[in-house]
């Protein structure tokens, strides 16, 4: 899997930097509005097509499932990719977003990157052999509980807000049993950093398999646990996604599993 790596990685760079050399010159770029509060622009396009093209150069029989230009051909290799993960972020001029690259092989993930181009930070992963952050290893954090914990989210929108009472009780939730919560507004770079112990778990409803795909391995291969969030299938297809340490994981299902107390 290695040479499919290093192609993902070649890939994410080159969309990433173009996407940064275009951050603080928002009213040049051509910005349409996809759904409430959902952003394209042309360097979405852009990205996009630079990584396809550079992992189409290798491998011409490969399919891809991409954000902007959907799902293109049928093969046992599918690349899922998000070319700019935290476009809202992005047209404000706020430095949290990412390229998301992930490769499934007969459905299951085998390669993955997520490339940080404000930061330099690349993080890489391939199944069996461990997850990485600029060639060193990572783990998920060591925290045996949610006390003192640091809890990813991202806020329902669009179609989701169907589940905003839901969530907003989950959010006290949190709150009550933990130290923090943050929503930097790029779902990729959070699950990243769950598997880089910078975030002890995460939980979200409603994002796309682009969003998760390159993030979930990351965090299996750092090892801790991702789920769909109510059990009811697969999260990369449902959306609803819950992640972390092993430990913060449970707990945070348990805890979105508790009624509330009256």
């Amino acid at each position: 899997m290695q040479a499919f790596l290093n192609t993902a990685v070649q890939a994410a760079r080159r969309a990433g930097d173009t996407a940064a050399g275009y951050l603080n010159r928002a009213e040049r770029l051509e910005i349409h509005t996809k759904a409430r509060n959902e952003f394209v622009t042309q360097v979405d396009h852009a990205a996009e097509e630079i990584i396809i093209d550079t992992i189409r150069e290798r491998y011409p029989d490969h399919a891809f499932l991409a954000e902007e230009s959907g799902r293109q051909g049928e093969a046992d290799n599918l690349w899922i990719i998000d070319p700019l993960d935290g476009t809202t972020n992005f047209v404000h001029g706020f430095p949290v977003f990412a390229v998301s690259i992930a490769l499934q092989v007969r459905g299951q993930l085998e390669v993955a990157v997520v490339y940080d181009p404000m930061r330099q930070e690349l993080f890489t992963a391939a199944r069996g052999q461990g997850a990485q952050l600029d060639g060193r290893r990572i783990r998920v954090s060591n925290l045996h509980s949610l006390e003192g914990a640091l809890i990813g989210t991202g806020f329902p929108y669009r179609a989701n807000a169907t589940y905003m009472d839901r969530y907003l009780g989950m959010l006290q939730a949190v709150l009550e049993s933990t130290a923090g919560i943050r929503r930097p507004g790029a779902a990729a770079l959070d699950l990243a950093y769950v598997a880089a112990g910078r975030l002890d778990g995460f939980w979200e409803f409603g994002l796309s398999t682009w969003d998760m795909a390159a993030g979930a391995l990351l965090i299996r291969e750092a090892g801790g646990m991702i789920s769909e969030l109510d059990d009811a299938g697969d999260f990369l297809e449902t959306g609803n996604v819950i992640g972390g340490n092993p430990k913060v994981h449970d707990g945070l299902k348990q805890l979105f599993s508790t009624p509330p107390a009256l």
